[in-house]
């Protein structure tokens, strides 16, 4: 399946020295996108990288902007939001790593995706980064209102310490 989103950069054409490569989706391409990450809509999808080689791993850093339409969780409102954010990434060739070695990777390190062929897709990066970067929960500003008259509880209403509050309550203390 070829992604919504395809940018592919031949390795062949990328040396030791800093690449900049910008790329953008399409109106097509980003209801593509949006139907994927169960989006209303993504407004724009911009990236601009700098790439390098050193050997068979490749490096790429830039920056992620984007315009896009959540839903919120609670009521179903649409919610706009624009990300704009820093990426750093490491190709390296698939065959380099053995599919039970485990990575360390301290927070500060890049995260490390794989290639196959001559290429990498820089527009697949980017998409999964738009993804990764998502709020997982959106909420609007009638979220709570709605959780509450849905009669859902909030975290202060149940455990322990709110069986003591009850407790407390009751007792007249």
């Amino acid at each position: 399946m070829t992604p919504e989103f395809s940018r592919l950069v031949r390795i062949d054409e990328v040396g030791e020295a800093p690449r900049t490569i910008p790329i953008a989706a399409d109106a097509e391409e980003r209801e593509a996108l949006a139907r994927r990450f169960a989006l209303v809509a993504i407004g724009r999808l911009e990236a601009g990288a700098e790439v390098h080689r050193s050997g068979k791993t490749l490096f790429v850093e830039g920056r992620l902007q984007a315009d896009v339409t959540q839903t919120c969780v609670a009521t179903g409102e649409p919610l706009p939001a624009t990300l704009d954010m820093p990426f750093v990434l490491r190709f390296v060739p698939e065959d380099s790593i053995e599919a039970s070695e485990e990575m360390e990777l301290s927070e500060s390190d890049c995260d490390t995706l794989t290639y196959a062929g001559g290429a990498l897709d820089l527009g697949e990066a980017a998409a999964e980064t738009l993804a990764l970067s998502l709020d997982p929960f959106p909420r609007s500003a009638h979220a709570d209102d709605a959780l509450k008259a849905a009669g859902v509880v909030d975290e202060t209403e149940v455990g322990p310490f709110a069986m003591l509050k009850a407790l407390k309550d009751r007792l007249g203390k």
